[in-house]
């Protein structure tokens, strides 16, 4: 084992994180972020968008998780109600990732209209870090009403990470490009201690 791995499983053993992804292609790369935690020994509950679902199978979150995947503000897999609160109080930790323009804005505004933004609303930025990798098209990060949600969010407690600069999904080069997996978990371990 190196250092880095065992710095990363002093970081993440037996830490709740909850990992929201929403609608972004870049969501193929949450898939590598949540092994590494699983490996890292952290315990991992996937919360998919019904847009994310369409980049990724809940299956495939389920599978590197080992655990339920939550794709519904409305489905009930366990017997705790409301099951948002239950899922924010037991974080140890919730990252966003990809963290979409639409995402930044509906919890910029304070919107709760999918399982991602309803269990970030209800995590406590007090006590319980939330870590957001935006991901989005160079022309929409550079969006007025983009930066704008992003100060609002800062000013609000929210920790970022990226975007990169990159070759992006739709054939140009620039900002907006998710952070990789591995600068996240290692924002994320900062965030923990």
């Amino acid at each position: 084992m190196t250092n880095t791995h065992d710095e990363l499983a002093d970081a993440f053993r037996e830490k709740r994180i909850v990992v929201g992804v929403t609608g972004g292609v870049a969501a193929y790369k949450t898939c590598a972020l949540v092994s590494r935690l699983s490996q890292a020994g952290a315990i991992v509950t996937p919360i998919l968008t019904e847009s994310a679902a369409r980049f990724v199978s809940p299956l495939t979150f389920e599978a590197l998780a080992a655990s339920p995947v939550y794709t519904s503000m409305w489905e009930r897999i366990e017997a705790h109600d409301p099951q948002h609160i239950a899922i924010a109080r037991r974080a140890s930790a919730m990252v966003v990732a990809p963290c979409t323009m639409n995402c930044l804005a509906q919890l910029a505004m304070g919107l709760a209209s999918d399982v991602v933004t309803l269990v970030a609303s209800a995590i406590d930025r007090a006590r319980t870090p939330l870590l957001l990798a935006p991901a989005m098209n160079a022309v929409m990060w550079r969006q007025p009403a983009t930066q704008r949600n992003i100060a609002s969010l800062r000013d609000d407690g929210f920790a970022f990470i990226g975007p990169d600069e990159g070759w992006q999904a739709c054939r140009t080069v620039g900002p907006g490009r998710m952070a990789e997996p591995d600068t996240i978990l290692h924002a994320l371990a900062g965030l923990l201690r």
